[in-house]
């Protein structure tokens, strides 16, 4: 809630993951539950499904989950649709709030990049210029901090009305500063490896 209201996005922040008080979401989360990692990787492991997951994805717009639909002029079955701004931010805000509930003190501006990066090339299903965007967003968080970030999502990356996403010029520049402070934080990454192990990435 409180990293989109610092983008400005009220409406969502008060909205943001309501669904999660059904009964379906509430109950799989109170058993579950373990504080390091999300449960519903502990209900897949438990009984094979998620049905607390499935519930979610279907209800909230900053999954891109939500936006796979049939694919009419590709070779796939299925494929990501493209995701309007606001939604691709409040998924920002939520990557960063999972990373700082599952790392706790360890937590640095670059573990949501970490964990998006780790699982990249498996997620085929996100559309080209939604991937960009997160990419871009998080290499920004990485490389220059929480309020520079915020700012440019608040001031510019909302304010932007242009269609499709282009890719900004300093987008290269960014993704190596982020990779720079990513070496810098190795014990971040150490963790979240440990936790890509055991099947929990934050994707």
């Amino acid at each position: 809630m409180q990293y989109c209201f610092r983008m400005g996005l009220i409406r969502q922040g008060l909205a943001h993951d309501l669904s999660k008080y059904s009964p379906t979401e509430f109950s799989a989360g109170a058993r579950y539950w373990q504080g390091n990692r999300s449960p519903n990787n502990a209900e897949r492991e438990a009984t094979g499904i998620s049905y607390a997951w499935l519930h979610h994805k279907g209800r909230n717009r900053h999954h891109f989950e939500y936006w796979i639909d049939y694919d009419l002029v590709g070779d796939r079955v299925l494929t990501g649709m493209p995701i309007p701004r606001p939604f691709v931010a409040e998924m920002i805000a939520d990557r960063i709030g999972a990373s700082t509930v599952y790392l706790g003190d360890l937590y640095e501006d670059t573990a949501p990049y970490i964990y998006l990066t780790k699982g990249l090339e498996r997620l085929w299903f996100i559309h080209p210029d939604v991937k960009e965007q997160l990419v871009y967003l998080l290499a920004m968080l990485a490389a220059k901090g929480q309020k520079e970030t915020m700012t440019y999502i608040r001031t510019v990356y909302l304010k932007d009305k242009t269609r499709p996403w282009t890719k900004p010029e300093d987008f290269d520049t960014i993704r190596q500063a982020a990779e720079e402070r990513v070496r810098q934080t190795a014990a971040v990454s150490k963790t979240i490896s440990d936790s890509e192990k055991k099947g929990n990435l934050i994707v």
